[in-house]
């Protein structure tokens, strides 16, 4: 089954650096790191780790749940580049931040983001007005929510159920492995970090309330 496709990453953070006036050296500053990294993953070279990802949105004041919509705008992509394809069905919603993903969501139909360090997020639903990411979690053999194997925080509440792999959660100072079945829920303000050192993917359903706005 295809999964739906959303416009790219990089493409919506330029779009909220932008509109909110920000330097591209600036933002980079902020979030510590380099200003070519920042201007790789606005243009699609490059794909941010979740950490950076997370940082990225904090700084903007923008939530996780935006880099999903599409909506369309002047400063979605560099002057001269063509616009981003998006399915009709997606692009009938581009004006609408109201909408709503569900109540069903098909396994088909499911609405997907690629990240760095092997890790993949699916959206598995939307209400308007929540503040909430709802999401289907996938970390590949390897896989890491940070790269640089630094601990990222986040504003929320988290909560996690993996359904099958392993995957090891260091959660401040302590360490723990998550098994299928095993469940975890923390404040995302605390410093954490996922990975998975095992050989088959780990898989589960994460929802994070409270998510910057």
């Amino acid at each position: 089954m295809s999964i739906a496709v959303v416009p790219p990453v990089g493409a919506r953070i330029r779009q909220a650096r932008l509109e909110r006036g920000t330097s591209l050296r600036a933002l980079a500053r902020e979030i510590g790191v380099s200003a070519s990294l920042v201007s790789q993953i606005e243009t699609g070279k490059s794909q941010p780790s979740v950490s950076t990802l997370y940082a990225i949105t904090t700084a903007l004041g923008i939530s996780v749940e935006s880099l999903f919509d599409a909506r369309e705008g002047p400063a979605a992509s560099p002057p001269g580049t063509p616009p981003a394809t998006v399915p009709h069905a997606l692009a009938a919603f581009a004006a609408d931040p109201g909408r709503r993903i569900g109540p069903l969501v098909g396994s088909g139909g499911r609405e997907t983001l690629e990240l760095d360090s092997g890790v993949v997020w699916e959206r598995l639903g939307r209400v308007p007005g929540a503040e909430a990411d709802f999401l289907l979690v996938t970390y590949r053999p390897g896989g890491s929510s940070s790269g640089s194997g630094g601990l990222m925080r986040h504003a929320g509440t988290e909560y996690g159920y993996l359904t099958s792999g392993e995957l090891v959660l260091t959660l401040g100072f302590e360490e723990y492995t998550l098994r299928a079945g095993d469940s975890v829920c923390f404040e995302s303000t605390t410093p954490h970090r996922y990975r998975n050192d095992g050989e088959v993917p780990a898989v589960g359903v994460w929802f994070v309330s409270g998510d910057v706005q």
